[in-house]
Protein backbone atom coordinates (compact mmCIF):
# COMPACT_ATOMS: atom_id res chain seq x y z
CA UNK A 1 0.00 0.00 0.00
CA UNK A 2 1.46 3.46 -0.78
CA UNK A 3 2.61 5.69 1.72
CA UNK A 4 1.28 8.32 3.36
CA UNK A 5 1.43 11.86 5.24
CA UNK A 6 -0.42 12.57 8.64
CA UNK A 7 0.00 16.42 8.11
CA UNK A 8 -0.93 17.16 12.74
CA UNK A 9 1.06 15.50 14.83
CA UNK A 10 0.90 17.04 18.60
CA UNK A 11 4.04 15.72 19.89
CA UNK A 12 4.62 17.87 21.92
CA UNK A 13 2.07 17.22 23.76
CA UNK A 14 3.01 14.95 27.38
CA UNK A 15 1.29 11.76 25.97
CA UNK A 16 4.13 10.80 24.05
CA UNK A 17 7.17 12.11 26.11
CA UNK A 18 7.81 8.21 26.97
CA UNK A 19 7.39 6.64 23.73
CA UNK A 20 7.57 8.70 21.02
CA UNK A 21 9.91 6.62 19.14
CA UNK A 22 7.79 3.51 19.16
CA UNK A 23 4.63 5.70 18.07
CA UNK A 24 6.97 6.52 14.98
CA UNK A 25 7.63 2.69 14.43
CA UNK A 26 4.86 1.78 14.43
CA UNK A 27 3.58 4.72 12.33
CA UNK A 28 6.33 3.69 9.34
CA UNK A 29 5.27 -0.05 9.68
CA UNK A 30 1.54 1.09 8.48
CA UNK A 31 3.24 3.01 6.11
CA UNK A 32 3.01 6.64 7.42
CA UNK A 33 5.79 7.93 6.68
CA UNK A 34 5.91 11.70 6.77
CA UNK A 35 5.01 13.44 9.71
CA UNK A 36 3.68 17.32 9.98
CA UNK A 37 4.71 18.33 13.51
CA UNK A 38 2.71 21.21 14.64
CA UNK A 39 3.07 24.41 17.11
CA UNK A 40 0.48 25.80 19.64
CA UNK A 41 2.59 28.61 20.97
CA UNK A 42 6.31 29.68 21.56
CA UNK A 43 6.40 28.11 24.52
CA UNK A 44 6.13 24.50 23.07
CA UNK A 45 9.37 25.48 20.40
CA UNK A 46 12.83 23.87 22.07
CA UNK A 47 10.82 20.70 22.61
CA UNK A 48 9.34 20.84 19.22
CA UNK A 49 12.47 21.44 17.63
CA UNK A 50 14.41 18.86 20.27
CA UNK A 51 11.83 16.21 18.12
CA UNK A 52 11.91 17.91 14.98
CA UNK A 53 15.84 17.66 14.76
CA UNK A 54 15.50 13.51 16.40
CA UNK A 55 13.39 12.83 13.38
CA UNK A 56 14.24 15.22 10.66
CA UNK A 57 13.87 12.72 7.81
CA UNK A 58 10.65 11.84 8.55
CA UNK A 59 9.25 15.67 9.97
CA UNK A 60 8.32 18.80 8.38
CA UNK A 61 7.03 21.70 11.14
CA UNK A 62 5.31 24.43 12.24
CA UNK A 63 5.48 27.42 14.40
CA UNK A 64 2.35 29.62 14.97
CA UNK A 65 -0.15 30.45 18.01
CA UNK A 66 -3.39 28.16 18.09
CA UNK A 67 -5.88 30.92 18.75
CA UNK A 68 -6.56 29.66 22.43
CA UNK A 69 -3.23 30.85 22.86
CA UNK A 70 -4.06 34.13 21.05
CA UNK A 71 -4.27 36.63 24.89
CA UNK A 72 -0.26 35.80 24.68
CA UNK A 73 0.62 38.30 21.85
CA UNK A 74 1.88 41.24 22.30
CA UNK A 75 4.42 43.72 20.83
CA UNK A 76 7.68 41.87 22.48
CA UNK A 77 5.90 38.18 21.54
CA UNK A 78 5.64 38.76 18.18
CA UNK A 79 8.97 40.12 17.37
CA UNK A 80 10.25 36.88 18.85
CA UNK A 81 7.88 34.59 17.18
CA UNK A 82 8.87 36.66 13.79
CA UNK A 83 12.59 35.84 15.11
CA UNK A 84 12.12 32.10 15.57
CA UNK A 85 10.65 31.97 12.33
CA UNK A 86 13.13 34.03 10.85
CA UNK A 87 15.93 31.18 12.70
CA UNK A 88 14.16 28.42 12.10
CA UNK A 89 12.89 28.58 8.51
CA UNK A 90 9.28 26.58 9.12
CA UNK A 91 7.71 24.55 6.66
CA UNK A 92 4.89 26.64 7.33
CA UNK A 93 3.16 29.21 9.77
CA UNK A 94 0.27 28.33 12.27
CA UNK A 95 -1.33 26.65 13.93
CA UNK A 96 -3.49 29.60 13.62
CA UNK A 97 -7.22 30.89 12.99
CA UNK A 98 -10.02 31.39 15.23
CA UNK A 99 -11.81 29.58 17.60
CA UNK A 100 -14.92 30.44 19.18
CA UNK A 101 -16.29 27.18 20.70
CA UNK A 102 -14.26 27.63 23.77
CA UNK A 103 -13.11 31.49 23.80
CA UNK A 104 -10.25 31.04 25.90
CA UNK A 105 -8.56 33.71 24.54
CA UNK A 106 -11.21 37.41 23.27
CA UNK A 107 -12.75 37.65 20.21
CA UNK A 108 -10.33 40.97 19.97
CA UNK A 109 -7.62 38.97 20.78
CA UNK A 110 -8.13 36.30 18.32
CA UNK A 111 -8.74 38.48 15.59
CA UNK A 112 -5.32 40.40 16.10
CA UNK A 113 -3.45 37.16 16.71
CA UNK A 114 -4.94 35.52 13.35
CA UNK A 115 -4.33 38.59 11.53
CA UNK A 116 -0.83 39.49 12.23
CA UNK A 117 0.33 35.95 11.71
CA UNK A 118 -1.20 35.49 8.33
CA UNK A 119 1.34 38.94 7.73
CA UNK A 120 4.06 36.58 8.90
CA UNK A 121 3.06 34.43 6.23
CA UNK A 122 2.50 36.76 3.69
CA UNK A 123 5.88 38.30 4.57
CA UNK A 124 7.93 35.37 4.14
CA UNK A 125 5.85 33.57 1.73
CA UNK A 126 5.17 30.73 3.71
CA UNK A 127 2.00 28.49 3.59
CA UNK A 128 -0.61 28.92 6.27
CA UNK A 129 -1.63 26.26 8.61
CA UNK A 130 -5.06 26.70 10.14
CA UNK A 131 -7.83 26.22 12.35
CA UNK A 132 -11.14 27.14 11.90
CA UNK A 133 -13.72 26.49 14.60
CA UNK A 134 -17.87 27.91 14.97
CA UNK A 135 -16.35 30.89 13.30
CA UNK A 136 -16.60 30.75 9.47
CA UNK A 137 -18.08 34.11 9.03
CA UNK A 138 -15.07 35.99 10.91
CA UNK A 139 -12.60 33.74 9.25
CA UNK A 140 -13.26 33.54 5.90
CA UNK A 141 -13.60 37.60 6.04
CA UNK A 142 -10.20 37.68 7.03
CA UNK A 143 -8.85 35.48 4.96
CA UNK A 144 -10.59 36.78 1.53
CA UNK A 145 -9.16 40.60 3.12
CA UNK A 146 -5.18 38.76 2.39
CA UNK A 147 -5.85 36.05 0.21
CA UNK A 148 -4.36 37.48 -2.86
CA UNK A 149 -1.07 37.84 -1.42
CA UNK A 150 -1.06 34.46 0.73
CA UNK A 151 1.23 31.85 -0.89
CA UNK A 152 -1.45 29.19 -0.27
CA UNK A 153 -3.41 27.84 2.94
CA UNK A 154 -4.82 24.33 4.45
CA UNK A 155 -7.42 24.34 6.51
CA UNK A 156 -6.68 21.81 9.17
CA UNK A 157 -9.54 19.36 10.34
CA UNK A 158 -12.51 20.42 8.04
CA UNK A 159 -15.59 19.63 9.80
CA UNK A 160 -17.91 22.06 8.26
CA UNK A 161 -20.73 22.21 5.43
CA UNK A 162 -20.84 21.94 1.71
CA UNK A 163 -21.32 25.73 2.09
CA UNK A 164 -18.00 25.97 4.13
CA UNK A 165 -15.98 23.97 2.08
CA UNK A 166 -17.52 26.01 -1.09
CA UNK A 167 -15.85 29.15 0.90
CA UNK A 168 -12.43 27.10 1.33
CA UNK A 169 -12.32 26.13 -2.20
CA UNK A 170 -12.92 29.45 -3.85
CA UNK A 171 -10.08 30.59 -2.21
CA UNK A 172 -7.82 27.63 -3.61
CA UNK A 173 -7.41 26.27 0.07
CA UNK A 174 -6.47 22.65 0.89
CA UNK A 175 -8.43 20.69 2.95
CA UNK A 176 -7.08 18.63 5.88
CA UNK A 177 -9.87 15.78 7.47
CA UNK A 178 -9.05 14.12 10.37
CA UNK A 179 -10.67 10.50 11.85
CA UNK A 180 -13.85 12.96 12.83
CA UNK A 181 -14.87 11.38 9.97
CA UNK A 182 -15.78 8.09 11.58
CA UNK A 183 -18.23 9.13 13.76
CA UNK A 184 -21.51 8.15 12.21
CA UNK A 185 -23.94 9.75 13.91
CA UNK A 186 -22.30 12.95 15.03
CA UNK A 187 -21.00 13.90 11.58
CA UNK A 188 -23.86 13.16 9.01
CA UNK A 189 -23.15 16.43 6.96
CA UNK A 190 -19.38 16.00 6.87
CA UNK A 191 -19.78 12.42 5.64
CA UNK A 192 -21.62 13.79 3.12
CA UNK A 193 -19.50 17.04 2.01
CA UNK A 194 -16.47 15.02 1.86
CA UNK A 195 -16.73 13.45 -1.15
CA UNK A 196 -16.63 17.25 -2.88
CA UNK A 197 -13.29 17.97 -2.15
CA UNK A 198 -11.33 17.40 -5.10
CA UNK A 199 -8.81 14.94 -4.33
CA UNK A 200 -6.19 17.42 -5.93
CA UNK A 201 -7.24 19.48 -2.69
CA UNK A 202 -7.33 16.81 0.12
CA UNK A 203 -4.96 16.02 3.04
CA UNK A 204 -5.17 13.39 6.27
CA UNK A 205 -4.69 13.67 9.25
CA UNK A 206 -5.13 12.34 13.05
CA UNK A 207 -4.67 15.72 14.95
CA UNK A 208 -3.27 13.18 17.37
CA UNK A 209 -3.49 12.27 20.37
CA UNK A 210 -6.69 13.76 19.87
CA UNK A 211 -9.36 12.64 17.59
CA UNK A 212 -9.56 9.26 18.13
CA UNK A 213 -11.76 7.60 14.89
CA UNK A 214 -14.64 6.38 17.30
CA UNK A 215 -15.02 2.96 14.79
CA UNK A 216 -11.37 1.93 15.06
CA UNK A 217 -11.28 -1.49 15.79
CA UNK A 218 -9.20 -2.16 18.97
CA UNK A 219 -8.76 0.85 20.65
CA UNK A 220 -6.23 1.78 23.17
CA UNK A 221 -6.74 1.83 26.72
CA UNK A 222 -5.30 5.15 27.26
CA UNK A 223 -7.60 6.43 24.18
CA UNK A 224 -4.64 8.34 23.04
CA UNK A 225 -4.50 8.59 19.27
CA UNK A 226 -1.60 8.30 16.46
CA UNK A 227 -0.35 7.98 13.22
CA UNK A 228 -0.35 4.42 13.00
CA UNK A 229 -4.62 5.07 12.53
CA UNK A 230 -4.25 7.28 9.72
CA UNK A 231 -4.92 4.05 7.51
CA UNK A 232 -8.24 3.63 9.16
CA UNK A 233 -9.10 7.05 8.29
CA UNK A 234 -7.70 6.94 5.30
CA UNK A 235 -9.60 3.40 4.21
CA UNK A 236 -13.13 5.54 5.65
CA UNK A 237 -12.50 8.29 3.65
CA UNK A 238 -11.84 6.59 -0.05
CA UNK A 239 -15.25 4.78 0.65
CA UNK A 240 -17.16 7.79 1.51
CA UNK A 241 -15.37 9.87 -1.50
CA UNK A 242 -16.10 6.80 -3.84
CA UNK A 243 -12.58 6.59 -4.67
CA UNK A 244 -9.61 4.16 -5.21
CA UNK A 245 -8.17 4.59 -1.58
CA UNK A 246 -4.64 3.69 -3.65
CA UNK A 247 -5.29 6.54 -5.38
CA UNK A 248 -6.37 8.78 -2.31
CA UNK A 249 -3.62 7.57 -0.52
CA UNK A 250 -1.36 8.73 -3.48
CA UNK A 251 -2.56 11.62 -4.03
CA UNK A 252 -2.72 12.74 -0.39
CA UNK A 253 0.99 12.18 0.13
CA UNK A 254 2.04 14.10 -3.01
CA UNK A 255 -0.33 17.04 -1.87
CA UNK A 256 1.54 17.16 1.17
CA UNK A 257 5.04 16.66 0.11
CA UNK A 258 4.44 19.52 -2.44
CA UNK A 259 2.30 21.65 0.06
CA UNK A 260 5.06 21.52 2.49
CA UNK A 261 7.85 21.64 0.14
CA UNK A 262 9.07 18.30 1.96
Amino acid sequence: MHEIADIACNFTSDRFDKDLDEVIDRAVANNITKFGLICSRLSDLDKLLEIYNRFIKVMFFTIGVHPHHANEINAEYLKKLKEAISINNPHAIGETGLDFFRNLSTYEEQIFAFEEQIKIAIDTNKPLFLHQRDSHDDFIKIFRKYSSDINKAVVHCFTGTQQQLDDYLELDCYIGVTGWICDEKRNIELRKTVKNIPLERLMIETDCPYLMPKDLPNKPKNNRNEPANLSHIAKVIAILMDVDELKLREQTFHNSKSFFNS
